[in-house]
């Protein structure tokens, strides 16, 4: 290959379906041409109905295998998924000041899983919030994700509280809301455009991570911030529109060809 693929340091677990987590990462970015590096935040015990254990790495190791990659490799984006524990989203700060402003960095604010289960205490929201937003360029979270970060029930408000943390891009989705559309707004100092898309049947498992995934790929491709997030959203929702059913609870995305 004469000119080497973007590098995206996926830092995120792992979900033994298939669906969300690393394997979403690395599928999504694959197929949008760049080369995922990946350091698993944690394991998880999970099927297609919920998450039963978050299993997060050791801090110190973690941290190790990021600062490998990070001074190897030369890393054009990083997108930072389910975190699993405090002492975890301390080491993922830690390699967001070694990797320095110039890199976009795309946070998936996971909080809860598609079953319900609870995975972020307060002490693990207030790490988000206060050391890894004012890293980020941009953040990718649902409405309950957003209510719970801010502490604010309107969208325009939560919106303009993450923005106020320090993070520079806030895409505010909107598939836990009613209605046949489902309507995506991106908002920033620039103002807010909205993103409306057909509402498909079923729920589905790894949504979030697909669109994060595709959202730092298309950044690490050089992109701009409203390209990058116009094709990451074509990309979920294509993915999703051909998603398959393997197992008794929520539908898995086909992010293949």
């Amino acid at each position: 290959m004469n000119h080497p693929p973007p590098v995206v340091l996926n830092l995120s677990g792992h979900d033994p379906t298939g669906g969300a987590g690393i394997q979403a990462d690395i599928e999504t970015q694959r197929r949008l041409g760049c080369h995922p590096c990946t350091v698993i935040t944690a394991l998880t015990a999970q099927d297609t109905h919920n998450v039963l254990r978050v299993l997060p790495q050791a801090p110190e190791a973690f941290l190790e295998q990021a600062q490998l990659v990070l001074a190897d490799l030369p890393v054009a984006a990083i997108k930072i998924g389910l975190l699993g524990s405090v002492e975890i989203a301390w080491a993922v700060e830690e390699i967001l000041k070694l990797a320095g402003p110039g890199i976009p960095v795309v946070l998936d604010p996971i909080l809860a899983a598609g079953g319900g289960q609870d995975l972020a205490g307060d002490g693990l929201i207030e790490a988000v919030r206060t050391r890894l937003l004012p890293h980020c360029t941009l953040t990718t979270p649902n409405t309950p994700e957003a209510r719970r970060l801010t502490g604010l029930d309107e969208a325009g408000a939560q919106a303009r509280a993450l923005l106020d943390l320090g993070c520079r891009n806030v895409l505010l989705t909107g598939g836990h809301e009613d209605g046949p559309e489902l309507v995506n707004r991106w908002y920033s100092a620039q103002g807010i455009t909205g993103y409306r898309w057909p509402r498909l049947p079923g729920t589905y498992h790894g949504s979030g991570c697909t669109l994060a995934a595709a959202s730092a790929a298309g950044l690490a491709r050089g992109w701009t911030m409203e390209a990058a997030l116009r094709e990451a959203q074509g990309f979920t929702w294509l993915a999703l529109s051909r998603g398959f059913r393997p197992g008794g609870g929520q539908w898995l995305p086909w992010r293949g060809k």
